[in-house]
């Protein structure tokens, strides 16, 4: 009676654990969300005064724009999200949501006909159910939020070949659009997702200048490499200076930094390793060792 009272136990334990974990994750989530946007915000806003009052006004609304993500998500939205992971197919950014919470719907379905069938408790059906729930609602959102930064990174680690690139270009007396534009036909072959970058910013350029497409690639692609070429670029347009020896003197810097990161990280990994050495080696030799001795004190008793 104990053992079949037991099992139940055990497994409503485990199935609210599991939805307890969920819950952190989704916190953590928005909690991350919230400091992103806010220090995008911060990185990428200017000095006017009314931008200031819009920003003071809306603060609750930035408080709570990480939780409307996840509910209520505007076309627009989606497609700057699809675009960001680079899915630049815009047709499936509207099939996102309604996939979303159509799987949702169609699995709470089928969980309660299954639990209904099978006659398992109630609180069983609800453990499952909620977080069948919270996978459905949080993992899109963490794939798209997962391949939108695998994409930042690639971008950041070849901004060095491309402001080398642009200098060159500089150099031989074309102009940052022209250079742009030439750079964006050059590496299609063998950098898609920099050629389409520069492409669009160039297309930008036309309509809203080059000083303001420059601010929507940062927007884009929000990296200290991108902030970087992009201060610069603004600048020399701004001044009319030129721009070759900064451009070299930058991507040195660009990439003595990431080669700085690639050492720290290389500096990590004797403190992760010791982590399954501690696991899956020490402590089983101390139950090796202990064991015997433990054993024969409880045939003593």
């Amino acid at each position: 009676m104990t053992s079949e009272m037991t099992i139940p136990q055990v497994g409503v334990f485990f199935s609210w654990a599991g939805i307890a974990f969920g819950m952190l994750v989704l916190v953590y989530w928005l909690v991350m969300l919230v400091q992103q946007k806010r220090r995008i915000t911060d990185l990428t806003k200017t000095h006017r005064v009314s931008e200031r009052t819009a920003q003071s006004d809306k603060t609750m609304s930035r408080w709570l724009q990480p939780m409307s993500n996840v509910f209520v998500t505007t076309q627009s939205d989606m497609e700057k999200r699809f675009a960001n992971a680079g899915l630049s197919d815009a047709r499936w950014a509207k099939w996102f949501m309604p996939v979303k919470y159509g799987a949702l719907l169609i699995g709470q379905i089928v969980i309660a006909a299954l639990f209904w069938f099978m006659g398992v408790s109630t609180s069983h059906w609800i453990a499952v159910g909620a977080t069948w729930a919270m996978v459905v609602i949080i993992l899109p959102d963490f794939v798209l939020d997962s391949m939108a930064k695998s994409r930042q990174q690639r971008i950041s680690r070849q901004m060095p070949y491309l402001i080398d690139l642009m200098a060159i270009c500089v150099q031989t007396g074309m102009t940052i659009e022209a250079s742009m534009k030439y750079l964006s036909i050059e590496m299609r072959s063998f950098d898609s997702e920099l050629s389409d970058l520069l492409e669009h910013t160039n297309n930008r350029a036309r309509l809203v200048g080059m000083e303001n497409a420059l601010e929507e690639l940062y927007r884009k692609v929000p990296s200290p490499e991108v902030r970087s070429f992009v201060m610069t670029l603004t600048q020399s347009i701004q001044h009319g200076s030129s721009i070759y020896s900064v451009l070299t003197t930058l991507s040195g810097d660009i990439r003595e930094v990431q080669m700085l990161e690639l050492e720290e990280e290389i500096g990590k990994l004797a403190a992760k390793m010791s982590i399954p050495l501690i696991v899956f080696i020490l402590i089983p030799i101390v139950f090796v060792i202990a064991a015997p001795g433990v054993m024969r004190m409880m045939l003593n008793v």
